[in-house]
C-alpha cells in the first residue's frame, strides 16, 4: 500500500504540473501573437530606413557626421539581450555561449588582427536578468543593466538605450558596439545574431555620376542636418528591432518548451496510471490468494 500511495502522489503531482505548463503555454501562445505583428508591422520601416541610410551615407563625406566616422576599436561595448524567465528552452542559453565565444574565441583576436589594434576594454551591458545573472557567476562586470524588454515599454527602453550609446561613441568613451539577440523566425525557430550597431556598416562613400541609380540629391535644410535626424534615428530603430525579435523569441520558445513539458507529463502520467493499475492488481492478487489460502488451511 505504501507503493501505491507513493505512485498516487507522483501521479497527481504530474497533473499539477501539466496544468501549468498547459496553462503557460496558452499565455505565452496569446503573447505572441501580439509580439509578432510588433515585429511583422515593424520590419518594413527598418528595411526601408535602412536602404535610405545606406543610400544617404554612400554619397556622403564621412566627415559629415560623427556616426560615419571610423577609428580603431580599442574599446568595445557588447550589449546582450535576453529574458527576465527560464523555462523558455535553450532561449537565454543560446544568448550566453555566443557571448562566451565572443570574449573568449576567435572573435575579438580577429577583430584585433583585422584593425591592428590591441583591445583595451570590453563593456557588457545587459538588457535582460538571465544574461547578466550568468555573467556575474563568470566574475563578470556589467556596465549597465535594464529588466527584460517588454512590448509596451519597448520603444522607450530601445530610445533609451540608443540615446546612452550614441553620446558615449560620439564623446569617444567607446569605439565600438556590438548587439547581441535572438532574431525571430518562427513560433519554433530563433537564430542568435551578433549585429555591429556602431560605427555604421555602411558602404564606402563613391563619386556620383549620371549612370548612378537615382542620382544625387538636394539636401535641404542641409546634408548635416538630415544626416543628423536620420543616423540617430536609424541606431534608435537597430535596437527597437532587436529588442521586439528578442520579446518575440522568447514567447515562442517558451510556447514550445511548455507544448514539450506538457507532453512528456501526459506520457509519465500515463505511464504512472500503468504502473498504479499493475501494483493495484498484483496487490488485489495477494489478498485474493492469501484469503484462498486461509480458507483451505481452515478446511484441512
Amino acid at each position: 500500500m505504501a507503493n501505491l500511495k507513493a505512485i498516487r502522489k507522483r501521479i497527481a503531482t504530474a497533473k499539477s504540473t501539466q496544468k501549468i505548463t498547459k496553462a503557460m503555454k496558452l499565455v505565452s501562445a496569446a503573447k505572441l501573437r501580439r509580439a509578432q505583428e510588433q515585429v511583422v508591422a515593424q520590419r518594413p520601416y527598418a528595411r526601408h530606413l535602412a536602404e535610405v541610410v545606406r543610400d544617404l551615407a554612400a554619397r556622403a563625406d564621412v566627415e559629415s557626421h560623427p556616426l560615419l566616422a571610423s577609428r580603431p576599436g580599442r574599446r568595445v561595448e557588447v550589449i546582450v539581450v535576453t529574458g527576465d524567465r527560464g523555462l523558455c528552452g535553450g532561449f537565454n542559453a543560446n544568448i550566453n555561449r555566443q557571448v562566451d565565444r565572443l570574449l573568449l574565441g576567435d572573435f575579438m583576436v580577429g577583430r584585433q588582427m583585422a584593425e591592428g589594434v590591441a583591445l583595451e576594454e570590453v563593456r557588457l551591458s545587459f538588457i535582460g536578468k538571465k544574461g547578466r545573472d550568468y555573467s556575474v557567476r563568470r566574475k563578470r562586470v556589467a556596465h549597465t543593466e535594464h529588466p527584460a524588454p517588454q512590448s509596451p515599454t519597448a520603444i522607450e527602453r530601445a530610445r533609451e538605450t540608443a540615446g546612452r550609446i550614441l553620446r558615449e561613441f560620439t564623446s569617444e568613451h567607446v569605439d565600438a558596439v556590438y548587439l547581441v539577440y535572438n532574431e525571430f523566425k518562427s513560433a519554433i525557430s530563433q537564430r542568435v545574431l551578433v549585429e555591429q550597431l556602431l560605427p555604421l556598416q555602411t558602404p564606402k562613400p563613391t563619386a556620383v555620376t549620371d549612370t548612378t541609380p537615382g542620382g544625387d540629391y538636394l539636401y535641404e535644410p542641409s546634408e548635416e542636418a538630415l544626416l543628423g535626424t536620420l543616423l540617430p534615428m536609424y541606431v534608435e530603430t537597430l535596437v527597437l528591432r532587436a529588442m521586439l525579435d528578442s520579446i518575440a523569441s522568447e514567447h515562442g520558445a517558451r510556447m514550445s518548451a511548455m507544448d514539450s513539458a506538457t507532453k512528456n507529463a501526459k506520457e509519465m502520467i500515463s505511464s504512472l496510471t500503468l504502473q498504479y493499475n499493475r501494483a493495484r492488481q498484483a496487490a488485489i492478487t495477494k489478498e485474493l490468494m492469501e484469503i484462498i489460502g486461509g480458507a483451505e488451511a481452515l478446511k484441512g
